[in-house]
């Protein structure tokens, strides 16, 4: 996905998304218009708050996470990418994101009876799931009598601002309408609006996004170096083996051909 200019970010971009629900009312206003409830207070030390679990293990960095006065977690994020492979992916990050908050919590001392009421938000620019709705809301439920529920407090939501709205509650519509087109049509997403530019307008904000443009730059051309370098080292082990069978055909063929390579690593067993 190409990286836009400062000038061109929106709320559906994660940078945008992050320093809006930095304004606690703004944080607070979201949560309660997405899930229609009414919300005394939140908290939270870090509105794109990481988590590192083990040293080798896969960390997370959250748009917002925030606690509420009633101590229940709310998780949300922006997704914007609408590949094939984001959409096959999205339920099982889901996943990964809420069992990496409860090991966060479990970290801190917190008793397994005592873990928190949670909630892990998707905002989708896209139908995650091809129904045409805008809410799709998750619990974990028993086949055999969907009347009883596990009871974990663990809610999954993902949100498609591409979804039918028409019987959406008009915040919430309205919301994702802004989220969506730019649109601001109510008071709320006026105010969002109006933080988007005060974001857009600050030098040091500036600044901030243009070193995290160049840390995912950097990061790439180090996993494509190191793509080459593994990719280098299948090939050499394949011409090698071909070279043992005498089978100068076919390597001259696999030098151009992707597929009939692919094909001879998985007659050598050479790619792991």
């Amino acid at each position: 996905m190409n990286h836009k200019k400062f000038e061109e970010l929106e709320l559906k971009d994660d940078f945008i998304f992050g320093k809006v629900m930095s304004r606690k009312d703004l944080c607070k206003e979201t949560l309660e218009t997405l899930l229609g409830i009414a919300i005394d207070d939140i908290q939270y030390s870090d509105t794109q708050k990481s988590i590192d679990i083990t040293y080798q293990g896969r960390g997370i960095r959250l748009d917002f996470y925030v606690t509420d006065n009633e101590d229940i977690v709310y998780d949300a994020e922006m997704q914007q990418e609408s590949d094939s492979l984001t959409k096959k992916e999205l339920p099982k990050r889901s996943r990964y994101y809420q069992g990496i908050i409860d090991l966060n919590l479990i970290e801190k001392g917190v008793s397994y009876s005592a873990l928190n009421q949670s909630f892990v938000i998707f905002i989708c620019t896209f139908d995650p799931f091809g129904k045409g709705l805008y809410q799709y809301t998750f619990q974990n439920i028993c086949l055999e009598d969907t009347d009883i529920l596990l009871g974990d407090e663990t809610t999954k939501i993902f949100f498609n601002t591409k979804g039918n709205l028409a019987d959406a509650p008009e915040p919430l519509r309205k919301f994702l309408h802004y989220v969506e087109t730019k649109e601001a049509t109510n008071d709320f997403t006026q105010k969002i609006d109006s933080e988007v530019e005060h974001i857009k307008s600050n030098k040091t904000w500036r600044r901030e996004y243009m070193k995290e443009l160049l840390h995912d730059f950097d990061m790439k051309e180090e996993g494509r170096r190191e793509g080459i370098q593994q990719g280098e080292h299948y090939f050499s082990l394949l011409v090698e083996k071909l070279l043992k069978a005498n089978r100068n055909d076919d390597l001259l063929k696999a030098t151009t051909d992707i597929d009939f390579r692919k094909k001879l690593y998985e007659e050598f067993s050479i790619l792991p």
